[in-house]
């Protein structure tokens, strides 16, 4: 039995909550009691990352907020774990402007009476006794709410809670799968990992294989993201056997469209779980560093793209020969953004770590590390002058 510090026994809560459905044209774009359905399937032991007993509310067709909200305080008052999932579709009161969760028979007219403040979720989870408490989130944010979400740019819940989840755009086209991707691929890996993966890894994992439509906000922010996955050590999930959830054309597509920070976190995240799973040598490993590599050059930080070429290129070397084709893409990725760096000093720090990996290639064209040298030997006299 766990006790908390107050002397009570830990008790967790799982409070799952279905909104109205998201519809475009006749089209679902989130069907939330089916994805209610879907996680039922799970143990409450697998959604709260913890063997404290525990109790699941299901509240689906909810129609009166009030009764929203006494679930969501009965929910918050446990001393235990607390997972909160809510899933449907996010509209604006237009006359206080304030964020709802729209619930069943919710219209534009009576957002006010019959929807779900937003702001009620944050109000009641800041009153939470110790215990972690873990949102994870789902929705789809209609015409009215889209503007208002850009301008936030997150959607805050409570900050002593870790908050998960996507919120797309109003404009997509529903999927075929009546559980949403990002849903259905959180639930894929709580069942095929031995070891369940931390929330962090659990969410990137979400993000990269769910092919989200374009400009889905995906919560946490991203320096808020990169500073939970300082703090988070990641455990060491199972790749699903006889799937692709290959997540880098999402990461490439975010890259592309000048979300660079956000592509290199979701790309460190699952750089971790290579490491984590094949070893810190392992070729898969390297792969990943290079894709950071690569995203550090497109949003135009070279000096950590010229140090991660030159590292993925030394660890090749370790298991490669030296004109395997591999290990001259990690040198040729180096040279390029090492000649692109501004910065001297930076130039000239990273420099000889440079000119020793072309060294070590006799299939390269000498001219180049002639050149390399040249203008290492010119920045080391400019520093030294300056």
């Amino acid at each position: 039995m766990q006790i908390d510090g107050a002397g009570r026994q830990q008790r967790g809560h799982v409070l799952l909550i279905a909104g109205d459905a998201a519809v475009r044209r006749r089209a679902v774009q989130v069907a939330p009691s089916a994805n209610l359905a879907a996680l039922g399937v799970l143990p409450a032991s697998a959604l709260l990352n913890s063997h404290v007993p525990s109790d699941t509310t299901y509240l689906d067709g909810a129609r009166d907020p009030n009764t929203v909200l006494m679930r969501l305080r009965a929910a918050a008052a446990t001393p235990g774990p607390l997972l909160v999932y809510l899933s449907g579709r996010l509209t604006l009161d237009r006359r206080g402007q304030g964020l709802h969760l729209a619930l069943a028979g919710t219209t534009a007219s009576t957002v006010r009476y019959t929807a779900l403040p937003w702001d009620w979720l944050g109000t009641e989870l800041a009153a939470r006794p110790t215990g972690p408490t873990t949102v994870v989130l789902d929705l789809v944010a209609d015409k009215s709410a889209w503007p208002v979400l850009q301008e936030y740019g997150s959607l805050p819940a409570s900050p002593s809670a870790e908050v998960y989840g996507v919120v797309v755009p109003p404009a997509f086209a529903g999927g075929p799968h009546q559980v949403s991707a990002y849903t259905r691929h959180w639930i894929d890996q709580l069942r095929r990992s031995p070891t369940r993966p931390a929330n962090l890894q659990l969410h990137a994992f979400a993000v990269g294989a769910a092919a989200l439509p374009p400009g889905t906000l995906v919560l946490p922010a991203t320096r808020e993201l990169g500073a939970t996955a300082a703090q988070q050590a990641p455990q060491t999930p199972q790749e699903p056997q006889g799937q692709t959830p290959d997540p880098r054309p999402h990461i490439h597509a975010l890259a592309s469209g000048g979300r660079h920070e956000e592509a290199a976190t979701l790309a460190q995240a699952w750089e971790q779980h290579v490491l984590q799973t094949h070893g810190y040598t392992s070729p898969e490993a390297t792969h990943w560093a290079e894709i950071r590599a690569d995203l550090a050059r497109m949003a135009g930080n070279y000096r950590s793209a010229t140090q991660l070429w030159i590292n993925a290129g030394h660890t090749r070397l370790e298991h490669q020969p030296p004109d395997a084709p591999e290990v001259l893409a990690a040198a040729a990725g180096a040279l390029y953004c090492w000649t692109q760096l501004k910065d001297q000093t930076a130039a000239r720090d990273s420099g000889p770590e440079l000119v020793r990996l072309l060294r070590a290639l006799p299939s390269l064209e000498p001219r180049l590390l002639r050149l390399t040298q040249q203008r290492l030997e010119v920045l080391e006299g400019a520093v030294e002058t300056a």
